[in-house]
């Protein structure tokens, strides 16, 4: 059976703020991390030797997923850095570079290896992938996803012959220009073969350098063009996008947690909530622990992590709350994702509590 490698070492920049102080891999989705979604979806398929590449804010993947016995795997971890004046600071070395780090320390690739990025859910048919691999011979596969021509220019795309071997790549061409509406996915399939090809010490990317070589040494390298959800959260309103299509049960396997105590609102554990005072429209998470005054309301989709404090006459539209946020009485958020310091709309634009040139109040429920 194949083995896994997930690539977790990016400091997930255009996701900032939610990754100020959280690692990509680990921004919540149904207040699990994106990570632990992936690594269920290789535990279903039998893929249990997992490997992870780590650098930015390394500790807190490492402490929430340990070994991986809680799913059923083991993980062992790569860190990426380097000594800077007696600091240790982190230095990832590229998608393909932190492969190679791990085969030069302990040769772990020596079977068909898939390789994910940690930063999208995704239900793709793990097996039949591998499966159609094998079958066609392959030292490499690159899993595609069909995009609408307009959207191509946010994408890797991939030009194929008939046959499914790869001929070359275009980095996020024109609607004009494309060759193909193939769209990376960043979901890969190598033989150990293929990490021979990566030069060692050196940060080394897979898309732009790593393929490339495939594709001039003319070895059997093939797109697979799968029908999968794949949900890539590379900017901020991507992730308030998923966010809402997770809400509306439109993914599957991930079923809202708590109980379901009226049709669309779900609750966690000790939540105090003025029932009958309130104005609440599902689908609606209320988590453990949170309050909701009376005259409040709450439009979903919407997640209200727990600890969260709406206050009387407030509006919550459409919005996600991160753990332990207040909401003051009367102040309307709509289409928001909010933590207690920070809050972005759906398009990205950041606001920081205290700062007095917005006109929106929030706060810490723990004060």
């Amino acid at each position: 059976m194949a083995k896994g490698m997930i690539l977790a070492a990016g400091q997930g920049t255009r996701v900032r703020p939610l990754t100020k102080d959280l690692p990509k891999p680990m921004v919540p989705i149904l207040g699990k991390p994106v990570m632990e979604y992936l690594i269920a979806q290789l535990a279903r398929h039998g893929i249990t030797e997992i490997m992870v590449n780590v650098a930015f804010l390394h500790h807190k993947i490492e402490q929430y997923f340990g070994d991986g016995s809680r799913w059923g795997v083991q993980i062992g971890y790569s860190y990426e850095g380097r000594r800077d004046h007696g600091d240790i600071l982190p230095h990832p070395m590229g998608s393909a570079g932190g492969m190679k780090r791990v085969q030069d320390f302990g040769g772990f690739f020596d079977d068909t290896t898939l390789v994910l990025c940690a930063d999208a859910l995704l239900d793709l048919d793990i097996s039949a992938a591998l499966q159609e691999h094998h079958q066609k011979g392959a030292i490499a596969s690159v899993v595609a996803h069909n995009v609408p021509i307009d959207d191509v220019q946010a994408y890797g795309i991939v030009v194929a012959n008939a046959d499914g071997c790869i001929q070359s790549f275009q980095e996020k061409p024109s609607p004009a220009t494309a060759q193909s509406t193939l769209a990376s996915t960043g979901i890969y399939i190598f033989e150990p073969a293929v990490i021979d090809l990566i030069p060692s010490g050196q940060t080394y990317d897979i898309g732009s350098q790593l393929f490339p070589q495939l594709v001039e040494k003319k070895l059997p390298f093939y797109v697979q063009d799968r029908p999968f959800n794949w949900i890539d959260i590379g900017r901020v309103s991507d992730y308030w996008h998923v966010l809402q299509r997770v809400l509306r049960g439109e993914i599957a396997q991930m079923p809202m947690p708590g109980r379901e105590i009226q049709p669309g609102i779900w609750v966690g554990l000790n939540t105090a909530v003025a029932w009958g005072q309130v104005k609440i429209t599902g689908p609606v998470y209320i988590g453990s622990g949170a309050r909701v005054e009376a005259g409040a309301t709450i439009t979903g989709p919407a997640w209200i992590g727990h600890g969260c404090h709406i206050r009387t006459g407030a509006r919550v539209v459409r919005s996600i709350l991160f753990e332990y946020t207040r909401i003051p009485a009367d102040m309307i958020f709509v289409e928001m994702i909010m933590s207690p310091n920070y809050c972005v709309d759906r398009h990205g634009e950041t606001y920081y509590r205290g700062d007095d040139t917005v006109p929106l109040r929030w706060g810490d429920a723990r004060a």
